[in-house]
């Protein structure tokens, strides 16, 4: 399936794909280089899947397939492998990777003649797949950032004078709806629309996380030929999340009675009801801590976000614009402390093994949810020697 009916991204991988398998089958022209430009990986993977299935045999793979990174191999070296035939195989595929390194600062004049010598005369049983995956192509071209665009004008000047271009544009939401749709049909199961599009939103319309998440969804519904909304929540995480956002949003608007209710729609829909009350707690302290990143360091958009919350501590795409503002709402630091501090005191009661866990999360979230009483001055010393 080509996907070549979609958005841009899609058509242009479905091209190249065409392109590559027609070269391979009935022996068409082959251009002899390509870029793939633009950081969608999903797209970026297809294209790689269809290079290796038409000219990189299992048995000869070590001997025809080059992976080469700019970051810690010149260009001459890759130049050099391209131009040199190989004696086990008779056609190379070489993926240079890191394609950034030409355009860092400084002249590349040796690297682009080298590249203009090799390209008047190319060898003709290799195969070069220039990945630029530094540029982000948005499904809007007309939203592009001005970077981005300068970046690729660049890449078209240079690489593009001898290389087909192959533009990996976000795919938008509405794609990858449709091909979520499409994917399940190809297995014999229908996604619902609600389902498909909570799919989608739960997971910031991240292409690689909905083929992963939907090949795990098609398992749980196996002989069942249909997967709804209500298993995309159970199943997906992001979903999960958004339900917690959901409950952050109502407890920094101060709103204890939507906050209430959305808890108890977590608890009765998890499948472990009360025993995932410590879980629950932990998603809770770790976005409160985000929200304490965020206000400490004066995040004010979603770009920004990226730079503040450091690797495996960052949330999903979805939610970045809704944390901001949630964060936002508090007047200092100290309110989030606080919130910090209420969460870790019920954590040491669950771990007690309450009586009623339903109740000290009620408890929790109702305190969180409601404007802290002003303490008086010994009240407030006492918090502080307790802290």
């Amino acid at each position: 399936m080509s996907g070549s009916r979609w958005g841009a991204g899609f058509s242009a991988t479905g091209r190249f794909v065409s392109e590559i398998e027609a070269a391979a089958k009935d022996n068409n022209p082959l251009k002899p280089a390509y870029v793939l430009a633009g950081d969608e990986l999903f797209l970026q993977e297809r294209c790689r899947a269809a290079v290796l299935r038409a000219f990189v045999p299992a048995d000869l793979r070590d001997f025809c397939l080059s992976d080469i990174d700019l970051a810690s191999t010149s260009i001459f070296e890759a130049l050099d492998r391209a131009q040199t035939p190989s004696l086990m195989a008779p056609f190379q595929v070489i993926f240079i990777r890191n394609v950034r390194q030409l355009y860092n600062r400084g002249a590349k004049k040796d690297e682009f003649a080298a590249l203009d010598r090799y390209f008047r005369s190319p060898n003709p049983q290799a195969l070069l797949i220039f990945v630029a995956d530094f540029i982000r192509i948005p499904a809007d071209t007309r939203r592009m950032e001005m970077e981005d665009k300068t970046r690729y004008e660049r890449l078209t000047e240079t690489l593009g004078e001898h290389c087909a271009m192959v533009e990996l544009t976000r795919v938008s939401e509405e794609d990858a709806m449709h091909w979520a749709v499409a994917t399940a049909q190809e297995s014999e199961t229908k996604l619902d629309p609600d389902a498909a599009r909570e799919l989608v939103d739960a997971l910031g319309a991240d292409m690689m996380l909905i083929a992963s998440e939907l090949e795990k969804l098609l398992l749980y519904t196996q002989g069942r030929g249909r997967i709804t909304l209500g298993d995309v929540e159970t199943m997906v995480l992001g979903a999960k999340q958004r339900s917690l956002y959901e409950l952050t949003d109502a407890i920094s608007a101060r709103q204890p009675k939507r906050a209430l209710a959305l808890l108890h729609g977590l608890l009765n829909s998890s499948e472990a009801g009360e025993d995932a009350a410590i879980g629950h707690l932990y998603m809770l302290a770790r976005t409160f801590r985000q929200m304490l990143v965020i206000l400490k360091k004066n995040v004010r958009d979603s770009r920004a976000i990226w730079q503040a919350l450091w690797q495996g501590f960052r949330i999903p795409p979805f939610a970045a614009d809704d944390l901001i503002r949630q964060a936002r709402r508090y007047k200092s630091r100290r309110e989030l402390t606080r919130a910090l501090r209420l969460i870790a005191r019920a954590d040491l009661e669950l771990r007690s093994s309450p009586p009623d866990k339903r109740l000290v999360l009620e408890r929790l979230v109702y305190d969180l949810a409601t404007e802290p009483k002003p303490q008086s001055a010994w009240a407030a010393g006492q918090l502080t020697l307790e802290s």
